[in-house]
């Protein structure tokens, strides 16, 4: 099966041994240049539609995991609803379209904020910009003629992806009232679910429009920093520094139906596995 990544960050980089180890011919658009055993680069920018048509060619699967330049409002639009954009005109105009297009969202869409669950069926109602670009992607890709499942991972930790272990570090403890919901997801399970995904689609499986990519077990931010320091044995002192706007708790029921069983199954695990590094 042929397969091509639409960037080629962390989460990309983690699945695409995962494909190559399952016979997959794999191939990745990435803005800079490098080498990844067993994948054919493709230097360039995912908005340039020229580019773009010519890696889609031939494939079985497109999988998107953009990145924005910075966190503010032009770079996600440019990022996101730009890099959209573009991958639906591709789509209309490529005369053996790809039979699946699998594109990575977030969490952030939702706009719950008073520590209540949400799953695939609560309306979102991003409250912030880079939800509101989130959105608009998504539904450019559910509006165009391949079939689109997203994926909205929840807040990502891993190798790189520390900031929560820095905060404790530096003494921070988030309030322990009013209690703040945090949902994790580590990024080795951010590739399992894709390939999991991908998987399913080989086996001929029907896949749902969006799956919630969360572990099984959301979190108050207070008490996963005072695990954190038990652990590192530092002192913290509540700070509203590490304060959340958002305040839900994921649901990752649907994809736990669909068979994905977790590397990581809680914060527990994952940040455990963290430290030990």
């Amino acid at each position: 099966m042929k397969i091509l990544l639409v960037g080629f960050g962390d989460i990309a980089r983690r699945l695409a041994p995962r494909l190559v180890a399952a016979g997959c011919e794999i191939s990745a658009l990435r803005r800079s240049s490098g080498l990844e055993s067993g994948v054919r680069m493709v230097q360039g920018d995912c908005r340039d539609e020229t580019l773009l048509a010519e890696a889609v060619a031939g494939q079985e699967v497109v999988v998107v995991t953009l990145t924005p330049d910075a966190f503010n409002e032009p770079s996600y639009r440019e990022a996101y609803e730009a890099g959209a954009q573009t991958l639906a005109r591709v789509l209309v105009d490529t005369p053996e379209p790809p039979r699946r297009v699998l594109w990575v969202s977030s969490t952030s869409v939702y706009g719950e904020s008073d520590g209540g669950w949400v799953d695939e069926t609560t309306p979102a109602v991003p409250q912030g910009f880079s939800g509101r670009s989130l959105l608009a992607a998504e539904r450019i890709m559910h509006g165009q003629q391949v079939p689109t499942t997203v994926v909205r991972f929840s807040g990502i930790y891993g190798p790189g992806r520390t900031r929560l272990i820095s905060q404790v570090r530096g003494g921070h403890c988030a309030p322990q009232w009013p209690q703040q919901w945090s949902n994790r997801i580590h990024s080795e399970d951010c590739a399992g679910v894709l390939h999991h995904l991908i998987q399913c689609h080989r086996a001929g499986e029907e896949l749902a429009p969006l799956y919630i990519g969360t572990d099984c077990e959301p979190v108050p931010l207070y008490e996963l920093h005072q695990w954190l320091a038990q652990r590192m044995a530092v002192a913290v002192t509540e700070s509203s520094e590490t304060a959340m706007r958002a305040n839900r708790r994921c649901s990752n029921k649907r994809l736990l139906a669909s068979g994905y069983r977790f590397l990581y199954p809680t914060w527990r695990e994952g940040y455990a596995a963290l430290l030990a590094e």
